[in-house]
């Protein structure tokens, strides 16, 4: 099991100081999430990057329908560049909020998957390293003409930066449109459809996502895709406070995880909020 957690607000310098923190103490990675208007994800990423040599730095999440994928593309090999190969993207469909609709409508979600899935395609392609075009409905990419700008170099992580996907489980269904989705790329973060849950019953148990991971593998193995590697991703709080997952982080990883964020959403945002993330980072992982 690996470690890691997400800042839930920092400026870009912050961001660093406490990536710097989590690399002393034992954490794996840190995490940043991306709003339309804000503090830039990359960019504070990159900031990152200069001042850590070791931990993996990440987003949770990326709302890839809402990018377009060669600035997604570009942004991601930079930075990986500048890390040496320590990026991973998670991205999602994104969660509606008025910091999203301010700026666009909602285009509903299935719009946003195809408009996902079409990015990823073409994220994949860009940073390949190979000859790449595509006849997107959303995103087409033509052939690179002769007077274009030079190619990027590769990134380090090839074929290109691992992406984990939210991967949400229909308990009964005979097709798991979003589990299949989860199973083409590197990486799942796990999620139960469950409309009947009581409030405050944990957000994630044992049974049911070891459910959701029996039927990922077999998608995993239907198309020749190993097992091995990938990474099973649980959103965590050990504090209890905002997310609520029963079972510990040993536990979670009998079943198959192989990482434990902690997300810390509960913290108030100011000097004394951020104090606490320091904190809570100098502590070191829930071990």
């Amino acid at each position: 099991m690996k470690y890691g957690f997400v800042v839930p607000f920092a400026d870009s310098r912050e961001f660093a100081e406490v990536a710097v923190l989590g690399e002393q103490h034992g954490w794996d990675a840190i995490f940043t999430w991306e709003s339309l208007y804000g503090e830039h994800a990359w960019v504070t990423l990159a900031a990152a990057a200069v001042q850590t040599s070791r931990i993996r730095l990440g987003t949770l999440l990326t709302p890839a329908s809402r990018h377009r994928p060669w600035d997604l593309a570009s942004m991601a090999g930079s930075v990986d560049r500048l890390s040496g190969g320590r990026v991973v993207m998670s991205v999602g469909l994104g969660a509606l909020h008025s910091g999203w609709t301010r700026f666009e409508p909602d285009e509903g979600r299935a719009v946003r998957a195809r408009k996902l899935d079409e990015s990823l395609t073409v994220y994949r392609g860009l940073l390949s390293g190979a000859p790449f075009t595509f006849d997107g409905t959303y995103y087409p990419v033509g052939p690179e003409g002769a007077d274009a700008p030079p190619t990027p170099p590769p990134s380090p992580q090839r074929p290109h930066p691992p992406v984990w996907v939210v991967g949400a489980y229909l308990p009964g269904r005979e097709r798991q449109p979003s589990l299949e989705r989860a199973a083409r790329w590197q990486g799942v973060l796990p999620t139960v459809a469950v409309p009947d849950a009581k409030p405050g019953s944990p957000h994630l148990t044992l049974g049911s996502v070891g459910e959701a991971l029996g039927v990922l593998r077999g998608l995993r193995e239907e198309s020749g895709l190993s097992w091995d590697g990938y990474d099973v991703v649980i959103e965590g709080d050990s504090t209890g406070e905002f997310v609520k997952s029963a079972g510990t982080p040993a536990q979670w990883a009998g079943i198959g995880a192989t990482w434990w964020v902690e997300s810390w959403w509960s913290v108030e945002p100011g000097a004394d909020g951020l104090a606490e993330i320091r904190r809570r980072v100098q502590a070191g992982p829930p071990v």
